[in-house]
């Protein structure tokens, strides 16, 4: 058992992964279109979103989705509602590891064949995604205690520099009051849904305690704010849509005069990869344990690791599939839908589990 702190740790690890995927794109496109105001509204309702789901999952003390579904929903919904939230989460695995080998191809290495890069990256998730959970929760925050200060400074770092534009961001900012569409929203949302990792790692906590869960959309209010403005600072409010990967355009930007690596971006790029390899294993492990709780019976506790490449290897050549016909476009779209897709999903799985909390308590 672990104490309540990992919530956060997952959170914050969804958090700092937010400032290199889809979600500034996303941001950047709709500048003029009421990007402030969706990250306003994102905050509200991904506030909302957190406390709801934080507290239904208090009240299945040790258990993870499989156990909860399969204990208090019928199985015509169990099964389906599981196969779905693991097909889910191994999609975040997915899009996470063809973006970030798009972007070792494209500010790393362009000669390096992108089939070396996915494959070292799904051996690596595919390993670390079998052990267990709270295993998993401990190698969290030792690479967060690593990294965090690193990423600390870059940002510090971006907003201090020569090259940062306020007059861009001021003229942004004008825009304000612009109505959002529904993908700047559930791109927005995306920063707190690290949490939704305790559909498996609830297992894991003692007692989930809730009384400092106003950090986390503080938190996420202000890195969403650098996120969006501090590309807009080095590119200005129109050269910025012309970089695809704008966070790490700025980090190419970025000097230090008197450190051993004058480019921040490969100090940059180092802090992302490892920040995504182990992304990419908590959502591979999260998908793993949920398609395991299709096949588990609702009296069953026992964990097995038997079938796990069983399961993984599939989806290992699902993903080296999808890379053969990926281009950028496309890429870029199944981000888009990813995002979509998940606000929408965040909301099913709440009905599901407020169904299943009012059966639990008839039955006690």
């Amino acid at each position: 058992m672990v104490s309540g702190k990992y919530i956060y740790y997952l959170f914050l690890m969804n958090a700092l992964i937010n400032i290199i995927n889809f979600v500034p794109r996303i941001l950047v496109l709709m500048r003029f279109h009421g990007a402030l105001m969706a990250i306003l509204i994102g905050t509200v309702v991904g506030t909302a979103i957190l406390f709801a789901f934080t507290r239904l999952m208090s009240r299945f003390q040790g258990k993870g989705l499989p156990e909860i579904f399969n204990r208090y929903l019928p199985r015509v919904f169990s099964v389906p509602l599981l196969l779905l939230y693991s097909i889910f989460w191994f999609g975040a695995a997915i899009v996470t590891m063809l973006s970030f080998v798009d972007i070792t191809l494209r500010f790393i290495s362009p000669d390096i064949s992108p089939y070396a890069v996915m494959i070292g990256f799904l051996l690596l998730s595919s390993i670390c995604a079998r052990l267990s959970s709270e295993s998993i929760l401990y190698a969290l925050e030792t690479i967060l205690l690593l990294i965090t200060p690193l990423i600390v400074y870059i940002l510090v770092k971006s907003l201090t520099s020569e090259g940062f534009s306020w007059d861009a961001v001021l003229q942004t900012i004008t825009y304000l009051w612009t109505k959002p569409n529904y993908s700047a929203v559930a791109g927005a949302t995306f920063i707190f849904s690290g949490y939704m990792n305790l559909v498996v790692f609830n297992r894991n906590f003692r007692n989930l305690k809730t009384r400092l869960l106003w950090v986390i959309p503080v938190t996420a209010f202000v890195i969403l704010l650098v996120t969006f403005l501090v590309p807009i600072g080095y590119h200005g409010t129109v050269g910025v849509e012309d970089h695809v990967y704008s966070w790490f355009s700025t980090a190419d930007s970025i000097r230090m005069e008197l450190f051993i690596i004058e480019r921040v971006l490969f100090l940059f790029y180092t802090t992302y990869l490892s920040l995504s390899l182990f992304s990419m294993t908590i959502h591979w492990h999260v998908g793993l344990e949920l398609f395991k709780g299709v096949f588990r019976s609702r009296h069953e506790k026992k964990e097995s690791k038997k079938g796990d490449w069983w399961i993984l290897i599939p989806v290992c050549i699902v993903t080296l599939l999808l890379m053969s016909f990926m281009n950028q476009v496309r890429l870029a779209q199944m981000g888009q839908w990813f995002l979509n897709i998940r606000f929408a999903n965040e909301f099913v799985l709440l009905i599901a589990l407020y169904i299943a909390n009012k059966r639990s308590a008839r039955r006690t």
